[in-house]
């Protein structure tokens, strides 16, 4: 080969390793700032937040006291959709199938998240199979609520008044299997009451037999209970917490009451569809954290009953696995058992 030659193939392979150079650096940049892009395009569009239950219960007010704020931190709207049935189990089947964008949230409970497992042979979803964990919002206590006509002021009163009468005391809750349900037949077992379950399609339409009198008894989350325990229409006498609640200063708990150890505390939370980018994730678990770290939310939150508890996506995560052991047997020991 020649010097000219040479020369030309010189240059030749130095522009090969520029371009070659020139194309990994853009597909460097690419991989690299794809996340970035993907997050600062989160959200694109209003969030919806679905509720497994009706309107108007203790689910609805927790995501109206959040969703305000909430869609000023995410600068889009967040509107709530109600998808009622089961237990909270058709919202989730709802979330479940959505889009995994982060546009599509559930705003779940107890029941919703661990007690379903345990409770429905063919549950349309797992729990850590089809959702990612964005969120524990809230722990929430229940209150032990009686119509105003009983002539019962305590919970060792109603247990009193209960057992003189087998049978003919009714309990309403929110549907079987769920935390409203659990709660009396632990109850029960506690004290070897005998009380009649009727179930409903969610606490809304079961504390409006309550406040009319058709059910006597009802254990139910505490920013309900304790507002209509003010008004009146309905009287609570315990809670079953181990601390008394703020929203509920004069009620004992069930522990102060004389049933040693029962303590039952549900909880609140946040899940996404399984498959939602880890980046899109983040913007929402930060997302709550601000909001929940508004004084004037916590505050609120605390007035309605609920303890704001806030955990981050990989802390909820652990949590609802330890908890679904927990429930299992909870499950187990009243016999319920849904198909």
């Amino acid at each position: 080969m020649n010097v000219a030659s040479l020369y030309l193939y010189s240059g030749s392979l130095r522009r090969r390793w520029a371009c070659l150079s020139a194309l990994m650096l853009v597909m460097a940049a690419l991989a690299w700032g794809h996340p970035v892009q993907a997050q600062a395009r989160f959200p694109s569009k209003p969030v919806k937040i679905i509720i497994g239950f009706p309107a108007g219960g203790p689910l609805d007010q927790h995501a109206r006291l959040l969703s305000e704020r909430l869609q000023q931190v995410l600068g889009q709207p967040v509107v709530i959709d109600y998808k009622a049935g089961a237990g909270g189990t058709v919202g989730a089947q709802e979330v479940a199938k959505s889009a995994p964008d982060g546009h599509t949230l559930l705003l779940a409970n107890t029941g919703t998240m661990v007690i379903n497992p345990a409770l429905y042979t063919r549950l349309p979803y797992a729990t850590l199979r089809d959702f990612v964990p964005v969120a524990r919002t809230a722990m929430q206590p229940l209150a032990f609520l009686v119509h105003p006509s009983l002539p019962v002021n305590t919970l060792p009163e109603f247990i009193a008044y209960a057992r003189a009468r087998p049978g003919q005391i009714n309990y309403g809750s929110a549907g079987n299997g769920g935390i409203s349900h659990l709660v009396p037949e632990m109850l029960k077992s506690e004290t070897g009451l005998f009380l009649l379950h009727i179930p409903y399609r969610g606490s809304a339409p079961a504390f409006t037999d309550l406040m009319s009198g058709q059910v006597q008894f009802m254990a139910e989350s505490i920013p309900q209970a304790a507002a209509y325990h003010k008004q009146g229409r309905v009287r609570a006498i315990g809670v079953t917490s181990r601390q008394r609640n703020p929203a509920l200063p004069d009620t004992p708990t069930a522990i102060e009451s004389g049933l040693k150890n029962f303590e039952v505390v549900g909880f609140y939370g946040f899940l996404a569809p399984a498959g939602t980018p880890r980046e899109v994730i983040n913007r929402l678990s930060q997302a709550f954290e601000q909001v929940l770290t508004t004084p004037d939310i916590r505050d609120r939150m605390v007035a309605q009953g609920a303890d704001p508890a806030f955990l981050g996506a990989d802390e909820f995560r652990a949590f609802l696995s330890a908890e679904m052991p927990r429930w299992a047997q909870a499950v187990k020991a009243s016999g319920a058992r849904l198909d």
